[in-house]
């Protein structure tokens, strides 16, 4: 038998079944010797060509040399491929069931992080799974053409390579540059996902700057502009002065701060003071009296139009309806008038309106009609006709505000403040307010119907938790600006009419645009909205892009081919599901929910499946300048200390954040990341997914199943070698010939049949990993391999043939069924199984082989299951008093067993060879209540639960003074190891400092010695009885 298996018998502790594979991938899981380096297999099958496994199998589980080749195999024999189900045999001449997921498109500017990973895994595990199933099943990739993203990292590099900017070249070789960039780092994302695994089919992909792309998106946006859907409005944007563009709500990160703080921000060689109220005094027109304001952005006084009191508030009851004189622009009168949205309490009560540079006094000016004064330009300088201010830098003209209204007499102090400050997530600009003539999209009507969909169950959120954020977002949706002032993107399809006979145009700007494919279709449009000839009118095409959430909220549909009535916009939209983030349910999903209604008619999916987000292993957010964020290809491949190292020199972090993040890494990583292989990532992201809201993930959980690879690697070596002998299995069984043992793991094998496929069918990923490790390892490993040893050396052939039978069965149904969750290892392991001739399927690969369903496994016996679990009690307790007295698997004992009841008599009788054999026993005797008498003397006891009581023969195996002793000086030693593992729980930086990982190690080795010394205890105190 393989030395990996029964290496570790005799030490290994009997673990329960109980223990939750998604709570512990148990370290018992991994085999005593690991693939050394030198050991590694090597795998020279050309690309595309089915692997070579002519070669013994290796004799230990290798990721590397596992995941080759498959990958490369399955692409070009076409598995992935929707068509592929007509090959089929079974759905010759059927109409099979569609089922599509889109992948959510990344952005084509960087790589794949770990919550990629986790997406793409529960995507392509549903999808395999649904494909399996005999599905004419789609999933289609794509990347994002990430407009801001892509336009900032293009624009870095043409002036670290160059020394240009984008305004040197001009908006065509720009976009050239950024196609020539897009061409050469396209491939990276795909071959990731490759890597991972993904099903998809690659002959369509989209990038959604291709053709069909951008036709659908000109569509969309002439039908909703001509229905009134998209709007051209006057308003207050969130403005990035660095990129010099509006930017959405999705790209604004919010800094908190609790007071005062210096804040780096680009384009100032000092930091800029946040955090603060400035008050400052505006004098009364015709009087001696003042009114007092305060603002944490004095700058944007010299866009002030007015002074705004709670109309309760009885300390400006006299002053209302005054008016103001501006310190700085004497031209400028400010009314006094009350408006209920003033918080009394704040500042002084009294409040500067600037509505052209703030959200809420926007709405103010609206409902007092006050003039909006522009003080910022899109560069961030301080505008014309602010006096001696203009063309001063924004946060330049802050401090020049300040000494002049101290000149004056006027400035009365600052103050700490908690606020938010909104920073541009790419530039790191702080964020301002500008009003800007955008164009918007109307979402009230849109949004009601995203409500209702939900409502009446029509479209289904997973977790379902998530539904309450729904309904509040939608509920008080704005309409969404969907105009950037960038180069790279879906350029508007809108033109402004201007006339070329100089008549005045004196209706409001946004009558004077059309929206049209082409500028000469624009032409005749405007010609015909106005009455005149087309020679008349003369065009320009708007020179700002579409938000990029406006091409991806088309995603579902666009990628088939609309608007026009393409084959596989019948087939395959909408999809069955989209899974993603919860972070953009609002910012993406929902806007999906409004592009699919309005232009379809339909829903884009009939589920939404939102996973958790991912975090380390402390809980944090993962950061580049905490050097803690995980690239999954680092956690499938390993990585050195040092190439992590090396992984931060080659990012833009300043060398401070790279001395902590490089801390931190030592601290985490200290040997680095350990090579997991793609299925023990797959399985334990998976076998994360239970966790609500957030995911600490910690790299060496990833490992552990690292090992659990193995130990199924090695139950299918053994499986196999077992193959060679005379007797031959069979697929099916004569179930009369079945021993109680073989009925027991079929009975296992039924249930793991029957809830791994109710788990993937309602996205329950957890479940559905616990049970397959459950079955894996504490049911086919640890019970039936070892129970059917004896039958399988022995010389009753019958029992034999009927033994490797139900391996067979064992493992092939195993693979097919972890199969959609670790597809690597389950292929390699499942080509390698013979081919029986009376199997009740066909296949070329487990990836398109019939998954296994409950109907085919009727074996479920819970009266048997309920007895082998009696019988597993028994076991387990027997050995972990073998391993109190370090009994080996070589020394035989002799075991007696009082049963409490006549049914657990017969129970036990039935189990008796069974328990003889995992307990390493020459003889098990089971006793009724009556012949407590026949117990031997020199017996050491263990009672199991109030059904039974057990008695092992020691007589003659130990020495008892001796074991006393070695007992005692055990039992010191591990109070001295619990000791110290206390104090260094109780130190003061442990919490904070110690990673969560390690905690819990540490903790898990604390509960593990104390129960050894308990049961320490109680054998010394067991002895001593027998001395």
């Amino acid at each position: 038998m393989p030395k990996s298996l029964n290496s570790r018998k005799n030490k290994r502790k009997w673990r329960k079944k109980k223990a939750a594979a998604s709570a512990k991938p148990a370290k018992e899981a991994k085999a005593k010797k690991e693939t050394t380096a030198n050991e590694i297999p090597v795998d020279n099958t050309p690309t595309g060509d089915k692997k070579d496994l002519s070669n013994e199998i290796p004799s230990a589980y290798s990721p590397s040399y596992v995941e080759s080749s498959w990958y490369s195999w399955w692409e070009k024999q076409g598995f992935f491929k929707p068509e592929y189900v007509e090959k089929i045999a079974k759905n010759k001449n059927k109409n099979p069931e569609s089922f599509t997921v889109c992948i959510p498109p990344p952005n084509v500017t960087g790589t794949l992080h770990v919550g990629h990973a986790l997406a793409t895994t529960i995507e392509d595990t549903i999808t395999r799974w649904n494909r399996m199933h005999g599905k004419r099943t789609l999933f289609n990739p794509g990347c994002d053409h990430a407009g801001i993203a892509t336009q900032v990292v293009v624009e870095k590099r043409l002036k670290r390579e160059k020394g240009l900017t984008r305004h040197d070249l001009g908006r065509d070789r720009f976009n050239q540059e950024v196609w020539h960039w897009k061409n050469e780092k396209g491939d990276v994302i795909y071959d990731q996902f490759r890597k991972l695994g993904a099903s998809v089919d690659w002959d369509r992909a989209v990038f959604t700057m291709d053709p069909k792309m951008c036709r659908a998106v000109t569509e969309a946006f002439i039908r909703m502009h001509e229905t009134g859907t998209i709007y051209r409005s006057n308003r207050l944007v969130n403005w990035s002065c660095t990129l010099r563009s509006a930017i959405s709500d999705i790209e604004v990160d919010k800094k908190e701060l609790s007071g005062a703080t210096l804040i780096a921000v680009p384009g100032y060689e000092n930091k800029i003071e946040f955090g603060v109220l400035n008050s400052f005094a505006y004098k009364i027109n015709g009087s001696d009296e003042e009114i007092i304001v305060s603002t944490t952005r004095i700058e944007t006084m010299l866009g002030d139009s007015g002074i705004a009191v709670h109309p309760d508030d009885q300390r400006y009851k006299h002053l209302v309806g005054k008016t103001c004189i501006h310190p700085f622009i004497p031209s400028r009168i400010l009314p006094i008038f009350t408006d209920s949205f003033v918080e009394q309490s704040f500042g002084t009560g009294a409040v500067k309106i600037t509505p052209a540079h703030d959200h809420n006094d926007y709405e103010v000016g609206m409902r007092q009609k006050l003039p909006f004064f522009n003080c910022i330009t899109d560069d961030g300088l301080i505008s014309d006709g602010c006096g001696k201010f203009s063309g001063m830098k924004r946060f330049d003209a802050r401090i020049a505000v300040i000494e002049e209204l101290q000149k004056l007499g006027l400035y009365r102090g600052k103050e700490d403040n908690p606020m938010v400050v909104p920073t541009c997530s790419r530039s790191k600009d702080v964020i301002e307010p500008i009003l800007k003539p955008q164009w918007y999209v109307k979402c009230t009507h849109m949004a009601e119907k995203a409500v209702e969909a939900v409502r009446s169950g029509e479209l289904k959120i997973v977790p379902d938790f998530h539904i309450a954020t729904w309904n509040r977002w939608l509920e008080s949706s704005r309409d969404w600006c969907i105009s950037r002032q960038l180069w790279w993107g879906h350029r508007i399809p809108a033109y402004f009419i201007g006339f070329t006979d100089g008549r005045p145009q004196t209706l409001s700007e946004e009558e004077y645009w059309v929206s049209a494919h082409t500028e000469q279709e624009a032409l005749k449009k405007a010609a015909k909205k106005f009455g005149v000839d087309e020679k008349l009118i003369k065009l320009k095409w708007d020179e700002d892009v579409l938000d990029t959430w406006f091409s991806s909220g088309m995603w579902p549909f666009a990628i088939f081919g609309w608007p026009e009535p393409t084959k596989d916009m019948d087939l395959f939209f909408p999809s069955a599901v989209l899974e993603t983030g919860h972070d953009i349910l609002f910012f993406w999903v929902a806007r999906m929910v409004f592009m699919a209604q309005e232009l379809t008619g339909k829903l884009p999916f009939k589920e939404i499946l939102l996973h958790a987000m991912i975090r380390d292993a402390h809980g944090r957010k993962m950061s580049k300048s905490l050097g803690n964020v995980i690239d999954p290809l680092d956690v499938i491949r390993g990585v050195s200390l040092e190439g992590l190292y090396q992984q931060l020199l080659s990012g833009n972090l300043d060398e401070k954040e790279i001395a902590v993040a490089k801390a931190g890494q030592a601290r985490d990583y200290p040997d680095g990341i350990p090579e997991c292989g793609v299925d023990a990532l797959r399985f334990a992201l998976l076998a994360y997914t239970s966790q609500g809201r957030d995911i600490n993930l910690d790299v060496l959980r990833v490992q552990g199943y690292r090992f659990f690879c193995n130990k199924i690697w090695q139950a299918v070596r053994f499986t196999l070698n077992q193959f060679t002998g005379d007797e031959k299995p069979t697929y099916k069984i004569d179930n009369s010939k079945l021993s109680s043992t073989d009925k027991w793991i079929l009975s296992k094998l039924s249930y793991a049949v029957k809830e791994i496929n109710g788990s993937l069918r309602d996205y329950n990923f957890t479940q559905a990993t616990t049970v397959s490790y459950n079955f894996w390892l504490y049911d086919f490993c640890d019970v039936y391999i070892e129970a059917i040893k004896p039958v399988l050396y022995g010389e009753n052939k019958t029992a034999k043939q009927v033994a490797l039978s139900v391996l067979y069965l064992c493992v092939d149904t195993g693979l097919r069924l972890i199969s959609p969750m670790m597809p690597f290892i389950s292929e390699e392991l499942w080509q390698r199984l013979p081919r029986l001739a009376d199997c009740d399927y066909e296949s070329p690969s487990v990836t398109v082989a019939e998954y296994p369903t409950p109907e085919q496994y009727p074996y479920y016996n819970s009266d048997l299951e309920a007895a082998f679990e009696f019988g597993k009690d028994v076991i387990g307790k027997v050995r972990s008093l073998r391993a109190d007295y370090d009994l080996t698997a070589r020394t035989k004992t002799s075991i007696q067993i009082v049963a409490e009841t006549s049914n657990d008599e017969k129970v036990l009788n039935d189990l008796k060879d069974l328990i003889a054999v995992l307990t390493w026993s020459k003889n098990v005797e089971i006793l009724k209540l009556s012949q407590k008498d026949s117990i031997e003397k020199g017996s050491a006891h263990i009672a199991v639960g109030n059904r039974c009581q057990v008695y092992i023969n020691l007589t003659g195996i130990i020495d008892i003074a001796k074991e006393i002793e070695k007992l005692t000086a055990k039992l010191a030693k591990n109070e001295i190891a619990v000791k110290k593992i206390g104090e260094l729980q109780s130190s003061n930086d442990y919490e904070t400092k110690v990673p969560l990982g390690i905690r819990t190690r540490d903790q898990e080795r604390k509960t593990s010695l104390e129960k050894e010394i308990e049961n320490i205890t109680a054998a010394i105190a067991q002895l001593k009885t027998l001395n």
